[in-house]
């Protein structure tokens, strides 16, 4: 493992990850112009994805997000933005439901959920036909990549990758999410997932009923069940990008906060990270989840583009 540009400094008023992270999430968009396409899936579903394409033969970066996130979200826009800015393409796929309108089938997305992301590279390998391919993936976005990454290995068309803030244990990560002020950050979790399922369920009213408050008890009654797991320890054991790790060979980027209140660092397989010389990292003292408030400004997106274009 090694160490790279580790050189953030946090705002004195930032005083810790919950300010890092609610404050990022309120920065301003910066304007992007996209175009928004959809692509088929084999299950005759459909993935909506926001493009820029600056027709060149530049490397394209693929961008991924976080629970109940969008290609919308500040982090995915203005990367977006910056990308486009040093004349890099980009592509961001949202999670089945989280684009503009449900999806078809009854499935939703998760953590492990990789089928998708196959379907969304080899699209992005049609449309782009002799560009190198990048991907970033954010939270539940960077999980599942690593993930991908380690089960396509030997086919996959990325050659290099950045995962910010990954919940490496997703047990772990769930219970967190049921202490002290992280209760705010699973109670919009569960209020989003809820309005889903309602919805879903007048297509499917077969679909599990929900009957909980938390995020592991959605992932035992609705998440697991749906996408083919016992409950939700099967759906965490199977899925977690720790069990992944020593298994990916692209190069790849950690990017995470020792003070990330969602996914908290402490999760991370340490010695796995540092045995995989595939694997790079930035791991701050300051600075939330997806979130860093501070100098140098943009440190976040500086960091993932720097790196990605060495």
């Amino acid at each position: 493992m090694s160490a790279y540009n580790n050189s953030f400094t946090s705002s004195w008023w930032a005083l810790n990850g919950h300010i890092h992270t609610i404050a990022f999430s309120f920065s301003k968009v910066r304007e992007v112009a996209v175009t928004r396409e959809e692509i088929p899936t084999p299950d005759d579903d459909f993935l909506e994805i926001d493009l820029i394409d600056l027709n060149n033969q530049r490397p394209v970066v693929a961008l991924f997000h976080g629970l109940e996130g969008s290609s919308k979200r500040v982090y995915i826009r203005n990367l977006m933005h910056d990308l486009r800015d040093i004349g890099i393409s980009s592509v961001a796929l949202n999670f089945r439901g989280c684009g503009s309108r449900l999806n078809l089938k009854k499935r939703f997305y998760h953590s492990g959920e990789t089928s998708d992301y196959a379907t969304f590279f080899e699209w992005i390998n049609s449309r782009f036909i002799n560009n190198p391919v990048f991907a970033v993936g954010f939270s539940l976005g960077g999980n599942a990549l690593i993930k991908y990454l380690a089960e396509n290995a030997k086919s996959t068309i990325v050659s290099k990758a950045v995962a910010v803030s990954p919940p490496y244990e997703l047990k772990a990560g769930s219970l967190n999410l049921d202490h002290g002020f992280n209760r705010i950050y699973s109670y919009r979790f569960i209020r989003t997932l809820k309005e889903k399922l309602t919805l879903k369920r007048i297509t499917y009213p077969d679909l599990p009923e929900f009957s909980g408050s938390s995020l592991y008890q959605f992932d035992d009654q609705v998440t697991a069940p749906v996408h083919g797991f016992r409950d939700a320890e099967d759906y965490y054991e199977s899925c977690s990008s720790a069990r992944f790790l020593n298994q990916v060979s692209t190069p790849i980027l950690l990017i995470h906060s020792h003070e990330d209140p969602l996914c908290p660092l402490d999760y991370a397989p340490f010695d796995i990270i540092e045995k995989n010389r595939y694997i790079s990292s930035t791991f701050t003292r300051k600075g939330g989840h997806v979130g860093f408030i501070g100098k140098p400004e943009n440190w976040m997106n500086k960091t993932i583009i720097n790196w990605l274009m060495l």
